[in-house]
């Protein structure tokens, strides 16, 4: 079974085109200053326009206030709000309750004792997000192209459903997919040339990874 395929960091249209090209089924634009991958809300609604109806349109953001949201929401009109700071499980329920709007939470990696930060979530969040925790001296929550011990995800309730993010690449997407068994992945700096510049040929070569992996049993 093909997973959910989300491409992060989008800011150009030919990026957004070549993702959903390829069979995207969710596209993030991220609103973090820090982040090279930054955009403004009404240049990623204009973006989202282009393939409104045929992807998950997906805002990531990192602890946002009521006003920044307001404003994300009105201009990009996103299908998910994903957030990727240290928002509790009370904030999670207030932007749901705000916004009417699906929430994945974004929760970040290292070793065992860290899985134990998603129990607060569950039941409140719609999907979550794993990512590996950033490498020291990082400002970025995510992005920073490094990924967690997977097999560290074989305890997990198989209940939980959340997209794979950390370091994913052409290379070892197929190894992590088959590890795993998430149903769905998140790349961003796997498919860039720069910081923040996404190469479409290294989105061909990612899908192409995904597309043509072996679809053996989990672990095989």
């Amino acid at each position: 079974m093909k997973p959910d395929i989300k491409i992060c960091g989008l800011k150009t249209p030919e990026a957004v085109e070549r993702a959903v090209r390829r069979g995207a089924s969710h596209i993030g634009f991220i609103f973090f200053e820090k982040s090279p991958r930054n955009i403004e809300p009404d240049i990623a609604g204009k973006l989202a326009d282009t393939v409104r109806g045929s992807v998950k349109v997906v805002a990531v953001t990192v602890n946002a206030d009521n006003d920044e949201l307001d404003e994300i929401v009105d201009l990009l009109k996103p299908d998910i709000l994903q957030l990727h700071g240290n928002e509790t499980p009370e904030r999670v329920l207030n932007v749901k309750a705000l916004y009417g709007l699906p929430v994945m939470k974004a929760v970040s990696i290292r070793d065992a004792a860290d899985l134990a930060k998603i129990d607060p979530y569950v039941g409140i969040v719609d999907r979550f997000l794993l990512d590996a925790k950033p490498p020291a001296g990082s400002d970025l929550p995510g992005g920073n192209g490094v990924s967690f011990d997977w097999t560290l995800l074989r305890s997990l309730d198989g209940s939980i459903d959340y997209m794979l993010s950390g370091g994913l690449n052409k290379d070892n997407v197929a190894g992590a997919l088959a590890e795993t068994g998430a149903r769905g992945i998140d790349i961003s700096s796997g498919v860039e040339s720069a910081p923040g510049v996404k190469d479409p040929v290294m989105i061909d070569t990612f899908f192409d990874a995904v597309n043509n992996r072996s679809t053996g049993p989990k672990g095989a």
